[in-house]
């Protein structure tokens, strides 16, 4: 089975950046984008609605190295 081109890595909650990067190259991926997602939580009554940050979801982007072709 071929590999997609290009695949995103999401950072899980319990891995660090690190871990993460480590997975993308045991797959065969380079990483060439990073992207920060905010994560909002709604809070207040349902007149007066109001999105908190709560976190920041990290997205790599990969391409795939040219040896696993």
């Amino acid at each position: 089975m071929t590999k997609k081109r290009k695949q995103r890595f999401k950072v899980q909650e319990t891995e660090t950046i690190a871990d993460c990067l480590e997975r993308m190259k045991k797959e065969g991926y380079q990483p060439v984008r990073r992207l920060e997602k905010p994560i909002f939580e709604e809070k207040g009554s349902k007149q007066q609605k109001e999105y908190v940050p709560v976190r920041q979801q990290i997205i790599f982007e990969g391409i795939l190295l040219e040896n696993e072709r």
